[in-house]
């Protein structure tokens, strides 16, 4: 992560953002509890909708703890290129580098032409948007996964409040965007 150590200053005075983002595909069944039964006996709990699912791109701006949540059909090249846009939409006037894992709709076709539209021509300490991957098969090092999970148990919490899969996306919505987030594997970037 040289070139966040290379931008520190910059950082702390927001010319460049540094974001860590991630997908969270959120199921109907994302909101089951749990309940008591009697020991050794099958408890069964009628599901309905289970097929329902929503997905969402997340970026948590790093210095910041301000998590940014938007909600898609699908992870895909199209679906991220709109939400860079909408981070640098946020963040106008600023830098960003984006920290993510290696999905392919990440580092290839749609948002690797938007990049190259984007930045193209510019030094690479000029590009509006700098991608960084987070080492592979280690989604224990993106924060972002510890805001998913927050998420999820928010909603098996309260469940019984949720009659609805759109009762729970707004829920699940709200619960992400209402608050800040800090937690040592943020701190852990920016020291």
């Amino acid at each position: 992560m040289s070139r966040i150590g290379e931008s520190e200053e910059e950082i702390r005075e927001g010319g460049v953002v540094v974001l860590m983002e991630d997908e969270c595909h959120l199921l109907w069944g994302d909101t089951s509890g749990y309940i008591w039964g009697r020991k050794n006996e099958k408890v069964g709990v009628p599901m309905t909708n289970e097929r329902e699912r929503q997905t969402y791109y997340g970026a948590v701006n790093v210095l910041t703890g301000e998590f940014h949540v938007l909600p898609y059909d699908i992870g895909n090249g199209a679906n991220t290129v709109s939400f860079v846009r909408r981070l640098e939409e946020i963040y106008e006037g600023s830098r960003i580098i984006l920290i993510w894992d290696g999905a392919t709709y990440h580092k290839y076709g749609e948002m690797r032409r938007y990049l190259e539209e984007s930045d193209g021509g510019l030094n690479e300490k000029d590009w509006k948007v700098t991608c960084m991957l987070f080492p592979p098969y280690a989604p224990d090092q993106n924060p972002v996964e510890e805001i998913w999970r927050k998420g999820k148990n928010f909603l098996r919490r309260h469940f019984y409040e949720n009659k609805t899969f759109g009762d729970v996306k707004e829920s699940f919505l709200n619960f992400l965007t209402e608050q800040i987030f800090s937690f040592p594997k943020l701190e852990a970037y920016i020291s």
